[in-house]
């Protein structure tokens, strides 16, 4: 269930072009936010001003009277704004910006295909294409918003970045770093293998709610020490979406609890914003009450069920790691002897095996192959802690990043089998 927000449109804008300057998608000048409240007043980032620095007050409203309040200039881009809210009265908040991934797109006059991951067609929806205009001029205010009057709400710039729309505006921000997930996905993966795209058949079994077993229950009391993996699972989950290991709208996160009882990340929370009692807790297939559980409740269920020393779950989708998957390449994790300490070989699945063939995969995920690859999907990696499932999730994808860096400059030389008997020996690993 989505939460009301309170949040100030002036604020709203601060926060979503902190997170977009911060993630690299956007520069100092680059990029501009705006959001139409319930009176017809439209809130806009100003234009010539550090992206870097923004402040509530730096945020421009312009009235439903077209008279303008505020200490700056709306944003250049004002004209393209105003045409897209005047054509789609359903979209609420827009969001632009020039992120390098979709940016080599839009000069290569393509669109980044959503077929290559199973939740990014959903949320993006199908992406539209704005023939070139000058910046700020009314030719290019006309030409997105007739991409819009189409009904796309994501749509690409030619030579120019990415516009999003949405009822508000974490859901335009969403579609947007969806789409750039999608591009840096596709750019990686093409450097070391095929991509393999998914069918339409094929995102739609992904997304079959297999939960059903699940009902909700009010749980009697929550323990200190329930209390305590909350606040770590809140502080892990927020630190691997600054570092972009998934998206706002992906990763889960699950810790063991005593008596057939676990922690799991809600469904369709901000992973930016989560808080600690936005977590749900399940006890055997009862979760609490009033909230919604990840869809991925089930799986971790088979898991914990199967592997009695695996105590903490991580589902994510780091773009380094998650290519090798869209590729159908093998990731060797002979990397760096950190590497191959903490992550060992790493079983890839076929896409959609963990539905079709669940027992594979709970009784090959385990202390010996700690983290797993789904083609197209996700990778999951284990831990007897919530910290050391976290370091290996950090450790495949900066192994993953060196080894396709690696593939430019004639490839990787993994370390051998005799220095990996070495490894085996003096680390005491599980042969």
């Amino acid at each position: 269930m989505e939460k009301i927000n309170y949040t100030h449109p002036r604020d709203q804008i601060v926060e979503i072009m902190k997170r977009i300057y911060g993630y690299g998608m956007t520069t100092t000048s680059g990029g501009n936010l705006s959001i139409m409240d319930s009176d017809g007043n439209m809130w806009i980032s100003p234009g010539g001003i550090d992206k870097g620095t923004l402040q509530r007050d730096d945020i421009v409203c312009v009235h439903a009277d077209g008279t303008i309040t505020g200490r700056h200039k709306p944003s250049s881009e004002f004209p393209f704004h105003r045409a897209i809210y005047k054509m789609r009265p359903d979209v609420k908040a827009i969001l632009h910006a020039h992120p390098p991934a979709l940016v080599s797109f839009s000069v290569a006059g393509k669109i980044p295909d959503t077929h290559i991951h199973p939740t990014a067609k959903l949320i993006c929806g199908t992406v539209g294409y704005a023939p070139y205009e000058v910046p700020g001029s009314e030719a290019l205010g006309r030409n997105v918003a007739e991409a819009f009057k189409a009904g796309h709400s994501t749509i690409l710039l030619e030579n120019h970045g990415a516009c999003c729309a949405g009822a508000t505006l974490l859901q335009a921000f969403q579609r947007f770093e969806t789409l750039d997930f999608c591009a840096r996905l596709i750019n990686r993966a093409n450097r070391i293998g095929k991509i393999n795209y998914l069918s339409d058949t094929q995102i739609e079994f992904s997304l079959i709610n297999r939960n059903l077993d699940f009902h909700p229950y009010e749980p009697e009391a929550h323990t200190s020490e329930e209390l305590e993996m909350r606040y770590q699972m809140v502080q892990l989950i927020r630190r691997a979406y600054r570092q972009m290991l998934f998206t706002s709208t992906e990763g889960t996160f699950a810790v063991r609890l005593p008596n057939d009882s676990f922690l799991i990340t809600p469904f369709g929370t901000d992973r930016g914003n989560i808080d600690i009692d936005d977590l749900v807790l399940i006890s055997g297939k009862r979760y609490e009450e009033d909230k919604l559980p990840s869809r991925a409740a089930w799986f971790f269920r088979r898991i914990f069920d199967a592997q009695p020393e695996i105590n903490s779950l991580i589902i994510a989708n780091p773009p380094n790691l998650t290519a090798y998957g869209a590729a159908n390449t093998m990731f060797d994790p002979r990397v760096i002897p950190e590497s191959y300490i903490l992550l060992r070989e790493m079983p890839m699945f076929e896409f959609g095996e963990n539905f079709r063939d669940i027992d594979k995969v709970t009784s090959t995920i385990s202390p010996r192959y700690p983290i797993i690859l789904i083609q197209n999907d996700c990778m999951v990696s284990s831990g007897k802690t919530l910290l050391e499932a976290y370091d290996r999730m950090e450790v495949a994808e900066f192994s993953a990043k060196a080894t396709i860096a690696a593939a430019g400059l004639g490839g990787m030389k993994p370390i051998n089998d005799a220095q990996i008997a070495d490894l085996v020996k003096a680390f005491k690993l599980i042969p």
